[in-house]
């Protein structure tokens, strides 16, 4: 069985504020949820009560799985200032901390058609060597995300599952791996088992949504059966993330993932 975290951005809005979708998830059977920022720097992210999180994640007994990093910073656009990145890190780092949340969630923002790609490739290498310097001791995991350009995200740098391992084996930390988002690498036309087997012990943290349309699992065209199978043969027993937009009310929009993954 896996463990599933809905996102409480996308699921679980009916309830209202975070917190009391803490709340509804827990009251709908799960124990534990993933978020997107801690502070909603990031449009379309709302401010969070993190007092009011905290407390809702400890009365339910749920757990935030992950967080992301903010801001969303544009690491290859001039002028090259990352000091807000590495500023906020120890804010996210510090409330990650209070809310028990092992790993947040990085990205590598727009490509610059100014440089190589293997030169931005191995300019994040760099900003995460030192990113995982920075927080050393913390106990927080940094996972590296791949988006596809396709539909979601047009212009991001880093789009391929194969190159966010490369910046992981060149950062070579055991606090830092990959996100493998299983929509993103479907809508890149990506083969899931040959990236996940190339991958290996990387991969860190998954999310799913359907493809295409990015709704719950039962609503595209993806094999869920056999896409939980493929992660389960790649050796990955970890945790799943639903970050998808519900075409029906929350609680309903889990039943379908919720039975395959009871049996993956």
């Amino acid at each position: 069985m896996y463990r599933l975290a809905p996102n409480i951005e996308l699921l679980f809005t009916e309830a209202g504020d975070y917190h009391d979708r803490v709340r509804a998830a827990a009251a709908a059977g799960f124990d534990a949820v993933e978020m997107w920022g801690p502070t909603g720097a990031d449009a379309p992210a709302t401010p969070k009560d993190i007092p009011a999180l905290k407390a809702a994640l400890e009365e339910t007994g749920t757990s935030l799985l992950a967080q992301l990093a903010e801001p969303r910073t544009q690491f290859m656009i001039p002028p090259w200032d990352h000091s807000e990145f590495f500023r906020k890190l120890d804010e996210g780092v510090a409330i990650a901390q209070d809310l028990g949340c092992p790993r947040m969630v990085v990205g590598s923002g727009t490509g610059f058609g100014g440089w190589k790609r293997q030169v931005q490739l191995d300019k994040l290498v760099e900003i995460y060597r030192k990113a995982i310097a920075q927080i050393d001791g913390s106990g927080i995991v940094l996972v590296l995300e791949a988006v596809n350009v396709r539909v979601d995200h047009p212009g991001s740098l880093l789009d391929r599952t194969a190159e966010s391992a490369y910046i992981a084996r060149g950062v070579d930390s055991p606090f830092f791996g990959i996100l493998y988002d299983l929509y993103h690498s479907t809508v890149e036309g990506e083969d899931v088992a040959a990236e996940l087997a190339g991958a290996g012990e990387l991969v860190r943290y998954v999310q799913i949504a359907d493809a295409p349309g990015r709704g719950e699992p039962g609503t595209g065209a993806i094999d869920w059966p056999a896409a939980l199978a493929t992660l389960r043969a790649s050796g990955y027993d970890g945790p799943i993330g639903l970050e998808y937009y519900p075409t029906t009310e929350s609680a309903a929009s889990t039943a379908y993932i919720r039975g395959v993954a009871a049996d993956a």
